[in-house]
């Protein structure tokens, strides 16, 4: 049996799901490139990566980290791209999510059979709210112009936290966090 890709990832509040979905939807529109919404990937940041055999054992793990999450709120400040494709939003790294990340960590690294990406390891990450992936260079620069048009800083809030697979995105769990 082969081992998947899965992501756990926080999602937003509704209003900041509205004005991120919107930053998408005008990308999508301005550029032609519609991988975000073809794939109706939702308004989220990835706080890990995996690679898992099995898939009963991370959801597993999702149930017990409702218990040790709260809500909180990140500053999502600035727009920045990973080149070559990828055009994101990204929030300050605060205490609330850095502490968010290594209950995560703490949590999954006990699993047998797993695969946690070095890219999503606590203290050794870039938070980003992806707006645009496998864009073309000139898509890239028409995203990035619709973005210094539309966005503004702002805080928004972390109210759930999801498991899903990749490829195309499907969410498996969705945990509202408690207050």
């Amino acid at each position: 049996m082969k081992d998947k890709m899965y992501l756990v990832s926080v999602y937003f509040d509704d209003k900041s799901n509205k004005i991120i979905s919107d930053y998408i939807n005008k990308i999508a529109q301005k550029t032609g490139n519609t991988f975000m919404t073809d794939n109706h990937v939702p308004p989220h940041l990835t706080i890990m990566s995996v690679e898992a055999r099995e898939e009963d054992k991370l959801t597993e793990v999702m149930g017990k980290l409702e218990r040790y999450l709260t809500k909180g709120q990140i500053q999502l400040v600035s727009v920045g791209v990973l080149l070559p494709y990828v055009l994101y939003v990204t929030p300050v790294l605060n205490l609330y999510l850095e502490d968010m990340i290594e209950q995560v960590h703490d949590m999954v690294k006990n699993i047998p059979e797993v695969r946690m990406s070095r890219y999503y390891q606590p203290m050794q990450w870039l938070p980003h709210i992806t707006l645009g992936k496998k864009l073309s260079k000139e898509q890239m620069q028409e995203a990035f112009a619709v973005m210094q048009e539309q966005f503004v800083p702002m805080e928004v809030t972390v109210s759930e936290i999801g498991l899903a697979k990749t490829n195309p995105h499907q969410d498996l769990v969705r945990i509202e966090l408690n207050d």
